[in-house]
């Protein structure tokens, strides 16, 4: 069970040294290092390599932003074998919208309680 931790930890902390290098040494901006995590999870996933690390790793390859992508890319596979071409869109949005509807109600909530900037 230790190993787990460390392997999670360790695969959660290399994706997060990708992204702050991204921020300070190619001097991307935040939505440039997110899109590209995405697109990079997305592109793990499309050729069957998130999956294991998934296995590997567990809630390290789960939290950060590259599963994000990686499940956009199982819902529009799943629900394309089933829909086809419409499948494809639906099933990007039906998997990834509960977490997006908690990013955006949990959002709202925390600009209430606290002060935002700007």
């Amino acid at each position: 069970m230790l190993a787990m931790f460390f392997w999670a930890f360790t695969v959660g902390g290399i994706i997060c040294v990708i992204g702050q290098l991204l921020f300070d040494v190619a001097k991307l901006t935040p939505a440039h290092t997110l899109s590209l995590l995405v697109v990079a999870g997305s592109v793990f996933s499309g050729f069957g390599l998130y999956e294991p690390l998934i296995d590997f790793a567990g809630a390290g390859a789960t939290i950060p932003i590259t599963s994000f992508g990686n499940a956009l890319v199982n819902g529009a596979m799943q629900e394309s074998q089933e829909h086809g071409i419409v499948g494809v869109l639906t099933g990007m949005f039906e998997v990834t919208s509960s977490g997006i509807s908690s990013a955006i109600i949990f959002g709202f909530i925390g600009a209430l309680l606290f002060k935002p900037k700007g």
